[in-house]
């Protein structure tokens, strides 16, 4: 674009990291916000060389900026392709209509499969600030969405995106709800099953609210960040992998929402269940197996709320062609020893290689996900699934499998301990009556994780534990003794482990 002093602003390259969110920066005294009459606040449209993005104007009362010049925020300049020096012009940003449709559920109108995608065609387009996506997360949030409206949801959220097809006619995977520390069984799961000669292409998350997420948990042992050119290789090789969702952009929608979620702290069923099938459909999946925790602690509190998570799982997915086999798992404590990625890694190293100090909980889970995966293949009769999976782990096929897909992906590497830590004892003699999983999973995030790959918590305490004084419960791993300070703190002001 020739530059026009008169109608453009000059970019210059500020470096303020906004994450999601597109910033632009004028000065107070810029003659086209005086001219346009923008004010601080402002939502209005960047355009450069044909593209455009919606801005939140940022009014600088400083020398950051000089006459005629324009700051845009790391994602700003990211998603309009500028570099410093490009010339930009600012203009009105016309109403955005879905926003009626925002307004309306707010007053609990329920809204249409049309609304939703042109709700979520904004969204990702970027015309939505934080504060509108905050809006429309909490007119959505609890119970607020019909089966219908879940249904319309996770069809305009894969309508969004793109789509990954294989050659294979059925392409299983396996999905966790969340909520519970450790349960790091997906990498043993794919394992198990792309060794039985079935595809399953997991594409996984990063941690969220969480101490870990499966793609964190696997990058201390191989990387993650493949492209889908990658992945169609390993799996080709394969037949499984485990890599980072976010590298494909799969369900573009949903990333924008969590993001904002993370920030307000709400669960939203409907949101959950539109989250997780838009990215299995998008991921080309025709088969999943949900691992639903349940417990006082964990993200589904009840059987009855979780009995109906399950029962809505299955009609949407059966409404956009997926065959979905949800299953209610102990959420009541942690699974597994490690909480954090390397510690997690740890533990599904020692089940692969069926060491004798395997955690014994995380291996029979996985073998009930990977069974069940198996049977709804169609592959294996109903009632041999386990039998199967614990075959296959057992004779150290689960372990080559995924030591050849590590390699595959990129190259196996061991996680290793952080470098401090901290062992908590403890106070009484008794046995361990329950456990908070939400303050354990805190405590592990105050020690470092995920940031820190080798921070978190080797767990010990399990229910029904029989503990003396003075024996370890616990220990808190950091690679900053700030962090391991902030976490022992933590755990001095909350009660974390009950013994009686």
């Amino acid at each position: 674009m020739n530059s026009h002093p008169e109608h453009q602003l000059k970019v210059k390259n500020i470096g303020i990291d906004t994450y999601r969110e597109n910033i632009v920066y004028c000065r107070a005294d810029c003659h086209i916000c005086l001219c346009e009459g923008f004010k601080a606040l402002t939502r209005i449209v960047v355009h450069y060389n044909g593209r455009n993005i919606v801005a939140t104007l940022n009014v600088v009362h400083s020398e950051l900026l000089s006459q005629g010049e324009a700051g845009l925020s790391m994602e700003a300049m990211k998603r309009l392709e500028v570099k410093d020096g490009d010339w930009v012009r600012l203009s009105h940003l016309k109403q955005i209509d879905s926003l009626s449709h925002v307004r309306a559920k707010m007053y609990h109108k329920e809204l249409e499969e049309r609304d939703f995608n042109e709700i979520i065609t904004d969204v990702v387009a970027g015309r939505y600030s934080n504060i509108e996506l905050a809006a429309f997360i909490s007119a959505c949030s609890g119970d607020n969405l019909s089966l219908s409206e879940i249904t319309g949801l996770t069809k305009a959220m894969i309508a969004t995106g793109q789509k990954i097809k294989w050659q294979n006619a059925m392409i299983l995977d396996k999905h966790c709800v969340g909520g519970l520390p450790g349960n790091r069984t997906t990498p043993i799961v794919v394992s198990i099953v792309s060794a039985a000669g079935l595809t399953i292409p997991k594409t996984s998350s990063r941690a969220i609210t969480s101490p870990a997420g499966t793609a964190d948990t696997m990058e201390t042992m191989a990387p993650v960040n493949l492209g889908l050119d990658e992945i169609k290789r390993v799996i080709a090789e394969e037949n499984g992998c485990i890599v980072w969702g976010g590298a494909v952009k799969l369900s573009p929608a949903d990333d924008i929402l969590i993001s904002v979620e993370k920030s307000l702290d709400v669960d939203s069923e409907g949101q959950m269940i539109a989250s997780v099938l838009s990215k299995k459909a998008a991921a080309g999946v025709t088969h999943v197996v949900i691992d639903i925790p349940v417990g006082e602690t964990a993200k589904v509190r009840s059987t009855i709320k979780a009995k109906q998570l399950q029962s809505h799982f299955e009609a949407v997915g059966k409404q956009i062609g997926l065959q979905v086999k949800v299953i209610l798992t102990d959420g009541s404590q942690p699974v597994g020893k490690g909480i954090g990625p390397s510690l997690e890694a740890m533990d599904v190293l020692s089940v692969l290689r069926n060491q004798k100090d395997a955690p014994q909980d995380l291996k029979e889970r996985a073998i009930i996900l990977s069974g069940a995966l198996l049977e709804l293949s169609g592959k294996y009769a109903v009632g041999a699934g386990n039998n199967v999976a614990t075959e296959i782990l057992k004779n150290g096929k689960a372990l080559t499998k995924f030591q050849s897909i590590c390699e595959s992906q990129g190259g196996f590497k061991e996680p290793k301990y952080a470098k401090y830590m901290h062992k908590i004892f403890s106070e009484k003699e008794g046995v361990v009556k329950s456990i908070d999983n939400r303050k354990l999973a805190r405590m592990a995030k105050l020690a470092g994780a995920p940031q820190s790959p080798s921070a978190g918590i080797l767990f010990l305490s399990p229910l029904g534990k029989k503990v003396t004084k003075g024996e370890v419960l616990f220990t808190v791993y950091a690679e900053a003794k700030g962090e391991l300070e902030y976490a022992i703190d933590y755990m001095k002001d909350n009660n974390i482990i009950y013994i009686n």
